[in-house]
């Protein structure tokens, strides 16, 4: 258990005012027309979307949902300009580690719900009670359920706000990270710039590029065209929100069916499925996604971490510094930027760990849970 927690209960509580809203809004959907041969590979199928929009509006019960998220312990604390909320959950073990688990974009903490409870109660899913964690998984500022950020906020600042948090609202003199997306970069700054309490990260993606990047080798050189290869099929979101994001929140804010397009189009080509199959997820995990950035209204917010990250100089490592915090890897093989050689990572961490995974693409947590917590436990116990 946390040592302290100087943060405020939270319950998530939709007004029904807001979901008669949403319910007319979904009535009354104008649908695009799609070519006749139309699968995945132009963007979300709108075949899937209206059978996902029927089963919205007459099979997707929010409020059992409502109940469910209810179920895990959250809290929300003030850091600065920010509510940041938080899941808590104690670790069931002689000498539970503190874990910070951090989740990207397009998900919100809903994509870590299946680690939380084998992580923090090992015993309880098949485990040892040895690889106990106490788990702390915040929303990013701007994501459900924290506050939206007067302005946009980067990895970095954000990095500084989760220091606090599990520093001063939770009191430990020192923890762990896990994450994957926003969460590599976050906690990657995390181990950088407080490295006297950030004992050892995990993370599913490269983080931090290297400062220095001159003598390549062909490995290097080669996976850098390949990453190249692959932003250029599914990156088109990261050029308009780290450019013209406004613009596009009047779309997303307004059109519920607009949103869920938009990030559920995520949902199916990061995981690197067939252009001709559906996302590899069951509707309602991804309506549950969906519906807390809707009754929220923060995917616009959301969005201007694009924005943020560059101005911040948030993507590279300053000069020859490396990350020196122990850091281990679980690479799943299709993720939207694929695994990178073993030199890149070295210009850049102190890689103590590597994991390629068999299976899995960006959202790890949800998609392949088992496999990832598995070396999240091998990775962490060299540090009990």
């Amino acid at each position: 258990m946390p040592p302290k927690i100087d943060a405020e209960p939270y319950r998530i509580d939709v007004p029904d005012s807001i979901l008669a809203d949403l319910d007319r809004r979904l009535a009354a959907t104008r649908w695009p027309n799609q070519p006749d041969d139309a699968r995945w590979q132009y963007g979300a199928n709108r075949d899937y979307m209206q059978d996902l929009v029927a089963y919205w509006r007459d099979g997707f019960d929010w409020r059992k949902v409502e109940r469910d998220l209810n179920e895990f312990t959250q809290y929300r604390a003030a850091i600065d300009d920010h509510l940041i909320h938080f899941i808590v959950e104690a670790g069931k073990g002689p000498a539970p580690l503190p874990l910070v688990i951090t989740h990207g974009w397009p998900s919100s903490f809903v994509e870590m719900l299946d680690i939380i409870g084998p992580l923090a109660d090992p015993a309880a899913h098949g485990g040892d009670a040895a690889d106990a964690f106490d788990v702390i998984v915040p929303s990013l500022p701007g994501y459900p359920m924290s506050s939206l950020p007067p302005r946009p906020i980067g990895p970095r600042a954000i990095a500084g706000l989760w220091h606090r948090l599990m520093s001063d609202v939770l009191g430990y003199d020192g923890y762990y990270a896990h994450g994957g997306d926003w969460g590599s970069l976050v906690n990657s700054w995390l181990a950088f710039d407080h490295p006297e309490t950030t004992r050892a990260i995990h993370l599913t993606m490269i983080g931090l590029a290297p400062g220095r990047r001159d003598d390549q080798s062909e490995a290097e050189v080669a996976w850098r065209g390949e990453v190249k290869k692959r932003l250029g099929r599914e990156g088109a979101y990261q050029h308009i929100q780290r450019t013209k994001p406004q613009t596009l929140a009047y779309g997303l804010t307004d059109s519920p069916v607009g949103l869920a397009a938009w990030l559920i189009e995520k949902f199916h080509g990061w995981p690197g499925g067939p252009a001709d199959a559906p996302p590899p997820f069951n509707m309602d995990r991804l309506l549950t996604n969906v519906m807390l950035y809707w009754v929220h209204g923060s995917i616009n917010a959301a969005n201007w971490l694009y924005r943020a990250a560059p101005e911040e100089g948030g993507w590279s490592l300053p000069g020859d510094a490396r990350v020196e915090t122990p850091t281990g890897f679980a690479f799943p093989p299709r993720d939207l930027v694929p695994p990178p050689p073993d030199e890149w990572i070295a210009r850049a961490y102190n890689c103590v760990h590597r994991t390629d995974l068999e299976k899995g693409g960006h959202f790890q947590a949800q998609e392949e849970p088992e496999q990832l917590i598995a070396d999240i436990r091998a990775f962490f116990r060299r540090f009990r």
